[in-house]
């Protein structure tokens, strides 16, 4: 065993939160490293590991290398909401430092010889759980590293980005046996098989990969979508009395009005592109869809997709985000919508369901209702907004469509859920002027090509500020716009209908490692009460 001191455990600590954060699209961009990244904390889980306080030391380790990465990978998180940012960095480093622990502890009580390989088991099943739950926080799952390396990881049509995930924790795992067993002068076939495990496991989903993307993918089932970059200020324009909405949509049409006499089957504006808060019961008494209604005789073939802020009235508090009217005759549920404006004028309304945390949705509201009370005291900005039971498309004669508002998409099973449910083409529609010209919006849209990837879809993104852009199903980019500027982009699309593998059984390789992972923990438990009553 390698024995470090206190300060070389620190130096390799740091290492370990640099190599990750230099790894991740836009902090770095360095994606190899994310092969090595895990190697210095799991030389320092092992030489803690036959200490009895190892826990406690292993856990402060832990936490300087995750918060590194949180700090250096999603710093921008801050320029929205310094407080929000501020809790997400902390509270999400505290979170990936429970996960390790909870390895360092079964690996204590098995033999190293296979309790090294729980580490991609119980991490996986980790960020399955950080999908699915209140708090949930995706960004950083190690998967999503390879946003910016598409013919890296096609293979992902298969597997989604958890699949990702335990390719770079297996890597990791059998590159540090490899350096362990070089330092303790390890048996040469040993080693031999070792290295060439590791090679397989490095190379094979590679050399898959390249052959996947000689796969060419068109259909005879085509469209022309416009997706519009308005470019108002979210801070200062979108949402001031100065600016109106009525000026807002004005600016839109403006901008599409040079393609009004070509043929186009969809113009799709970005999220809160309608910054009205429009009540669903009486939707088109409200000046902007009068407005839009008037302006399709000049797109009679055209279809619209665009963001609005809707409110829907309830006699009774129907779920924790229905707030209770001033007057107390009733309650009002807000909405962060997508709205789609049909060839025959039928509005189909679809409400955001994956919400930011602290932001769109006070996390826990159901168990804990005081919290709703407290936002509203605390001004209602952070007031949670209400949800769809379940995904849902837009289907017409023509084609079938999945609306995805913004934090939506770096969720790949819930866009799965949407194709599995005959979504031809995947259309985000987003905001993300809030973050400033920061690595955030570039990672936004790199996350987007997974996306692609996984369901074989074409996507297409309408953001406020940027980019916009047009992907393939093998997420390469063939359009993208510059960032903070107005801008119209058009291309034809191919709509495909067939499912991928992952498309049909979602994150399936999460539920196989949080099943594994509480298996593993009822064994141990039944073995400690065998060793107990021995």
């Amino acid at each position: 065993m390698m024995v470090f001191s206190k300060l070389q455990r620190y130096g390799l600590s740091i290492l370990s939160g640099l190599l990750l954060t230099l790894s991740f699209p836009y902090s770095g961009s360095i994606t190899p490293l994310i092969f090595i990244a895990w190697i210095p904390l799991l030389l320092i889980e092992n030489n803690l590991s036959e200490k009895k306080n190892s826990g406690f030391h292993l856990f402060i380790h832990a936490y300087l290398s995750f918060l590194i990465y949180n700090l250096g990978s999603t710093w921008w998180v801050s320029n929205s909401t310094m407080i929000g940012g501020v809790f997400a960095f902390i509270f999400n480093s505290l979170l990936m430092s429970l996960a390790f622990i909870l390895y360092h502890y079964l690996r204590k009580r098995f033999s190293f010889s296979y309790s090294l390989f729980f580490f991609p088991i119980v991490w996986v099943a980790f960020e399955f759980c950080h999908f699915n739950w209140e708090l949930s926080w995706p960004w950083l799952t190690m998967g999503n590293v390879f946003s910016d390396s598409p013919s890296w990881i096609q293979w992902y049509e298969y597997t989604g980005t958890l699949g990702g995930s335990l390719w770079v924790l297996l890597i990791n795992s059998l590159f540090f046996k490899l350096l362990l067993g070089w330092k303790s002068e390890c048996d040469k076939k040993i080693m031999l098989r070792l290295s060439v495990a590791s090679g397989m496991v490095l190379v094979v989903p590679l050399v898959l990969s390249f052959c996947l993307m000689q796969t060419s993918y068109s259909s005879e089932k085509k469209m022309r979508i416009l997706s519009v970059q308005p470019n108002i200020d979210p801070y200062n324009e979108k949402f001031s009395r100065q600016y109106t909405p009525e000026d807002q949509l004005a600016k839109f049409y403006g901008l599409i009005a040079p393609y009004k006499d070509k043929k186009i089957d969809l113009v799709m504006g970005p999220e809160t592109m309608l910054s009205a808060d429009i009540w669903e019961e009486y939707i088109d008494e409200f000046g902007v869809i009068k407005m839009m209604k008037n302006e399709k005789a000049n797109w009679p073939n055209t279809e619209f997709l665009v963001g609005a802020s809707t409110s829907n009235f309830f006699k009774e508090k129907v779920s924790p985000a229905a707030k209770p009217l001033e007057n107390g005759k009733g309650y009002v549920e807000n909405y962060n919508t997508s709205l789609f404006l049909s060839n025959s004028l039928e509005k189909t309304l679809i409400h955001k369901s994956k919400l930011v945390p602290g932001v769109e949705k006070i996390p826990f509201a159901a168990w804990f209702p005081f919290l709703e009370s407290l936002a509203l005291q605390n001004g209602g900005a952070s007031g949670s907004l209400g949800i769809e039971k379940e995904p849902r498309v837009v289907a017409t004669r023509e084609r079938t469509l999945a609306p995805v508002i913004c934090y939506e998409s770096i969720y790949g099973e819930f866009i799965a859920a949407q194709c599995a449910k005959g979504a031809e083409v995947i259309c985000i529609i987003t905001n993300d002027g809030w973050w400033g010209d920061s690595p955030g919006y570039k990672q936004h849209f790199s996350l987007a090509r997974l996306r692609a990837i996984e369901n074989r879809r074409w996507v297409i993104r309408s953001a406020n500020t940027g980019k916009s852009g047009f992907i393939d199903p093998k997420g390469e980019i063939t359009q993208e716009t510059a960032y903070w500027v107005p801008a119209t982009i058009e291309q034809e699309v191919d709509l495909f209908s067939e499912l991928t593998f992952y498309s049909k059984h979602g994150d399936y390789l999460g539920r196989f490692a949080l099943f594994a992972t509480c298996a593993i923990l009822v064994i141990n438990f039944i073995a400690s009460i065998k060793r107990k009553f021995a």
